[in-house]
């Protein structure tokens, strides 16, 4: 089941927010605020989380508490990754967290946290173990990025590669799972904390891993998975369908879900990364996925799907209509 919507994924990295279009967050705020209320209004019990920031930045957090951002969500969500590109060590994190807490009275979760096995797979080992020492008991929710290694076909989200510490090659190698389908050491050190630690697997559309994923996780004892619905997929052809599968799927663990990723057509500019040029259309996306699959009221997966009209206060993006007119249309036909 959804247990959170996680409203955005690294707002404060450019390879996941563009900061020329909106260098002050300003526009972003604006779409968490309208996001968080859209939520609220289908599902009051979900919890909204803030998407978590990549690098953990106190001061960015002020900003958005400044825009008002904060009073659109429930938690505040960080990601670190110190053994490979973050600039402070992995005995930090407690006082990395605390440099949050100080902001603000929000709960805070870990959300992303890794260690690539590029150098070493023991290091890897390493870190995951002291990873779960130094955060299990400091906040609520952690999350360990990722169960696969991401195939090296497929390309990796960043725009800075070498820049600000990162290291672009590194992306491809934290999984706990090679690409090849063997596990690694890191894997069994991983399923002694999987009661407490939650995995984050962004499944692609139509990711031929979906099936295998739950398979692991199940025998692993993985309690929790963050995972994403991405708002410009929704747009492809048979985008309900994967939405269902996926979801489906995945119905076994308590999901943290992130909405994300804007529509070509409906940026500011025709990327990812944009902000929507009108964040309404964002919000009724993220109030669209939590009525289908986390209502206040459950409903089946085999439903027809509803038009938002028919429950969405707010006037809409025609473009939402147009969508939803041809998802009923593409379902009713299959």
């Amino acid at each position: 089941m959804i247990e959170a919507a996680m409203i955005w994924n690294e707002p404060n990295n450019k390879s996941h927010w563009d900061p020329q279009i909106d260098p002050d967050w300003s526009q972003f705020a604006d779409h968490v605020i309208r996001a968080g209320q859209a939520i609220r209004s289908v599902n009051a019990a979900m919890t909204r989380v803030l998407g978590g920031m990549s690098p953990i930045d106190p001061h960015w957090l002020r900003r958005m508490e400044d825009h008002g951002a904060l009073d659109g969500v429930d938690v505040v969500a960080v990601h670190g990754f110190p053994l490979d590109w973050n600039l402070w060590p992995l005995s930090a994190w407690p006082d990395k967290i605390a440099e949050i807490k100080a902001v603000t009275d929000k709960p805070v979760w870990v959300t992303e946290v890794g260690v690539s096995s590029f150098g070493a797979e023991e290091v890897q080992v390493f870190g995951l173990q002291r990873t779960a020492e130094l955060l299990r008991d400091v906040v609520p929710r952690i999350f360990w990025y990722s169960l696969f290694d991401l195939p090296q076909s497929w390309g990796a989200e960043t725009r800075h590669r070498e820049a600000e510490g990162s290291s672009y090659y590194r992306h491809f190698y934290l999984g706990l799972i090679r690409e090849d389908g063997t596990p690694k050491p890191a894997l069994e050190t991983y399923a002694t904390h999987a009661a407490d630690v939650g995995l984050m697997q962004w499944f692609h559309f139509h990711d031929p891993r979906l099936d295998e994923a739950v398979q692991w996780m199940k025998r692993l004892g993985t309690r929790r998975i963050r995972t994403g619905l991405s708002w410009a997929d929704s747009f492809r052809p048979g985008a309900i369908d994967w939405f269902d599968r996926q979801m489906e799927a995945l119905a076994d663990f308590d999901v943290t879900v992130t909405f994300c990723f804007t529509p070509q057509h409906l940026g500011v500019a025709p990327h990812h990364t944009s902000p929507a040029q009108d964040p309404q259309a964002f919000a009724d996306f993220c109030a669209w996925m939590i009525n289908r699959y986390a209502p206040a009221q459950p409903q089946r997966l085999d439903a027809p799907v509803v038009p938002l009209a028919d429950w969405q206060e707010p006037e809409l993006n025609p473009l939402n209509f147009n969508r939803d007119e041809r998802l009923a249309a593409e379902r009713s036909a299959a």
